[in-house]
């Protein structure tokens, strides 16, 4: 029976398909995966029987998301599907706080990649900053950041459609917007730009690894 705090949303339907081709290229065959912002919890529910015997972690900063996202783990039950944690990468050295929990986040494995999926377009500037901080900080040389979302390119939007989307964001939020890729990309500190893939809906998967100490 599905769970009463399980919310959905229409765009996970559409995207995680696209998503998981792009992904299933990056995974190792163990280790942790580290979701940030993971919102109703749905790509998590969907992923973890795809990627086994890899471990997904899934957080939030939202109490109304983490209990979606317990509901989901409630109702799929899957054993590689961690339990929730709260993390704001708004909050100063946030990485520490999962650091501090890894005697709790399947402490005998390596974390291996962290994604992040339609977060930095809205959310302010500042938080894209804290998550290539701390994406820096966790993970090993190789590691793996992977995001999601539109973006436009050297200024210019890839499609008239984010053109819009930019506009309506920055209506509901001034410091919500598209981002310019080379923007994050030059906010990566310790972290190289590996690949940016083209996706449906003229968004993007980009990957970045871990090159060198913050």
């Amino acid at each position: 029976m599905p769970q009463p705090h399980r919310q959905s949303s229409p765009a996970v339907a559409r995207n995680r398909d696209p998503i998981y081709q792009v992904l299933k290229s990056y995974l190792p065959p163990e280790g942790l995966i580290l979701e940030i912002a993971s919102g109703t919890g749905e790509h998590g529910a969907y992923f973890a029987p795809k990627i086994d015997p890899l471990v997904w972690q899934p957080s939030d900063r939202s109490p109304e998301a983490l209990q979606s996202i317990r509901a989901w783990k409630q109702d799929q039950n899957y054993t590689n599907l961690g339990d929730p944690i709260e993390i704001d990468v708004l909050a100063p050295h946030w990485w520490q706080r999962v650091q501090n929990k890894r005697s709790d986040l399947f402490p005998h494995l390596p974390l291996m990649g962290i994604v992040t999926i339609n977060m930095i377009h809205i959310s302010p500037w500042e938080a894209t900053l804290g998550l290539m901080q701390g994406a820096a900080a966790l993970l090993p040389p190789q590691g793996w950041l992977y995001l999601y979302g539109p973006f436009h390119r050297n200024g210019v939007p890839t499609a008239p459609s984010n053109v819009e989307f930019d506009q309506y964001l920055q209506l509901q939020d001034p410091r919500w917007g598209v981002r310019t890729l080379e923007e994050v990309v030059e906010a990566a500190a310790g972290l190289a730009l590996q690949a940016a893939i083209a996706m449906p809906a003229n968004n993007l998967s980009v990957i970045f690894r871990k090159v060198s100490e913050p």
